[in-house]
């Protein structure tokens, strides 16, 4: 598995890292998959890229959208020592007034978007060119003036997976700021496949060691969870200035009419997915300012993993995992005193909790893609989609809100492709 693939979609399971301790160094070509087919390649590709397109978000509010530029000086880089302070990108989503003259956002920015094609596509079997990265565009609208009738606004803190971008989560994060949340999407630089910041420049990951052996990844797999929760509690710490009136000055654009009176950060949730889930849960665990968190199919990492957590935890899991095959789940589990609850996606695969669920098919229907399946499961991806919106929107609407809900024990005969488990 090359090394991109492992950063979208890896797990932190010992299987996946026996796969990724195989896979080649850093900037080889992927390896053929059983059968000996290689990875889609020009003759293949169609001669104009694919436009690609996301689904709409659901609830009744439009959504804008907002990126930060954000500087920690009060620490260096934990990734890149040499430099004195951390630097971060982040996307704000949130119910948004209807209405024009906002244009929407771009699933990722020209730069990143072409850094992805060019190095994150074909890893994933996608040949450069070949899609219309670029060209994605969310349904969420560029500095639109924040819904007032929503009144103060639940937070959720979202998390990608080890070396994804937060684009990866838009239509998940799309989806609950719709549904009436701020949520805060956070890039990891230098851990991120690609960042870029205001004027088009472009940080990309650092370069994985070549001997990726087991113990190799889980020391980077670590190293990278200290600094999503160093990154995360400087994330709080702003939501909490943002919300005293204090508007960051940072280089981006200025803050939408309403934002900084918006934020209550006294109901903050967080989301995350694979090494996403695993931070979620250990800042709920660490941090009173966390009131919830749901981990997308990601095992556990740090203390969570053995002592559990006292708050509201949701955990969605894929293919045929169950609480009992995930060592860290089992204990976790074990250990907890406040609500839980545990959903199986049937037929999906880890990167069914990602974006691509719904942007492969597209590519399928015009070229192979190899390893499709593996990589998003043969779940249909519609409701797929639907699903994990559904239960991910009731967790925060019942423990941020207290709406109450009992989707998540009963899903019900409507929803045949989830799974409680106990």
């Amino acid at each position: 598995m090359p090394p991109t693939r492992r950063a979208l979609l890896g797990t932190l399971g010992a299987a996946a890292l026996a796969t990724v301790a195989a896979a080649p160094a850093p900037g080889s070509r992927p390896a053929a998959p059983a059968g000996g087919r290689g990875p889609a390649h020009a003759p293949d590709s169609p001669a104009a890229p694919v436009p690609l397109h996301l689904p709409a978000p659901t609830g009744p509010w439009p959504v804008g959208t907002v990126a930060l530029h954000l500087i920690d000086d009060s620490r260096p880089d934990p990734l890149l020592p040499a430099k004195p302070y951390r630097e971060l990108m982040a996307g704000l989503w949130y119910p948004a007034e209807p209405g024009a003259g906002h244009p929407t956002a771009p699933w990722l920015p020209p730069a990143a978007a072409a850094d992805w094609d060019a190095h994150s596509a074909p890893a994933l079997g996608v040949p450069a060119g070949a899609a219309d990265w670029r060209g994605i565009r969310t349904h969420a609208r560029t500095g639109a003036p924040v819904a007032r009738r929503a009144g103060r606004l639940p937070v959720v803190l979202f998390s990608s997976g080890d070396g994804g971008s937060r684009a990866l989560g838009t239509t998940l994060v799309e989806e609950l700021a719709s549904r009436g949340h701020l949520v805060v999407a956070l890039d990891s630089t230098y851990e991120a496949e690609q960042v870029e910041f205001p004027g088009g420049r472009v940080e990309r990951a650092l370069p994985l060691p070549d001997d990726l052996t087991p113990e190799v990844i889980a020391a980077l797999l670590a190293e990278h969870s200290r600094a999503r929760l160093a990154d995360a509690r400087f994330v709080l710490g702003a939501l909490d200035r943002l919300a005293r009136g204090d508007r960051p000055d940072t280089g981006t654009d200025p803050l939408p009419d309403g934002l900084a009176e918006a934020a209550d950060p006294a109901r903050t949730g967080v989301l995350g997915q694979s090494l996403g889930g695993s931070v979620a849960a250990q800042l709920a665990h660490d941090e009173p300012r966390v009131r919830a968190a749901a981990d997308l199919d990601g095992a556990l990492l740090g203390p969570v993993a053995d002592s559990g957590l006292a708050k509201p935890f949701l955990l969605m899991a894929s293919g045929t995992k169950t609480l009992h095959t995930e060592p860290s789940w089992a204990s976790c589990w074990a250990a907890s005193t406040g609500p839980r609850h545990a959903l199986r996606l049937r037929n999906a695969a880890h990167g069914s909790y990602t974006d691509l669920q719904v942007l492969l098919p597209q590519l399928v229907r015009r070229f192979p893609v190899p390893d499709a399946a593996g990589l998003i499961g043969t779940v249909d991806p519609r409701r797929s989609l639907a699903a994990q919106r559904t239960a991910v929107a009731a967790f925060f609407t019942r423990y941020l809100t207290g709406r109450p809900t009992d989707f998540l024990d009963r899903p019900g005969d409507d929803w045949p492709e989830l799974e409680v488990l106990r």
